[in-house]
């Protein structure tokens, strides 16, 4: 994988997100599966930006679902992970692995010491 190809944190997140919710991805439900799996709050922006930008790369695919059943209710844009998204997720996994290789990153004395 060349360089800029690799996955930066959040898109790490976001793609797990989506795998784990399997086909109901949309942006509200992957902000609640990061938030509520990683304890970190994200802002919905943040969410459909990232979202936005891994569709462009071809790593997303989307399809448009019904409107919900309910006075008011809207289409949602729902996201799958693609072959080639799903490996880039697994190339920026093991380049962070092989960087963490052999380090016992728990004996480590603090930054700044």
């Amino acid at each position: 994988m060349s360089k800029g190809r690799y996955l930066g944190e959040f898109e790490q997140l976001v793609l797990l997100a989506l795998l784990r919710l399997d086909h109901d991805g949309y942006g509200i439900a992957v902000r609640e599966e990061i938030e509520q799996r990683t304890g970190r709050r994200v802002g919905i922006g943040s969410v459909y930006s990232t979202l936005d930008r891994l569709h462009r790369k071809g790593w997303l695919q989307s399809t448009t679902a019904p409107p919900e059943p309910v006075r008011g209710g809207r289409a949602k844009t729902v996201y799958r992970v693609t072959a080639s998204g799903l490996e880039a997720l697994r190339a920026s996994r093991r380049m962070v692995e092989r960087m963490a290789s052999g380090l016992d990153l728990s004996d480590l004395p603090e930054a700044g010491r």
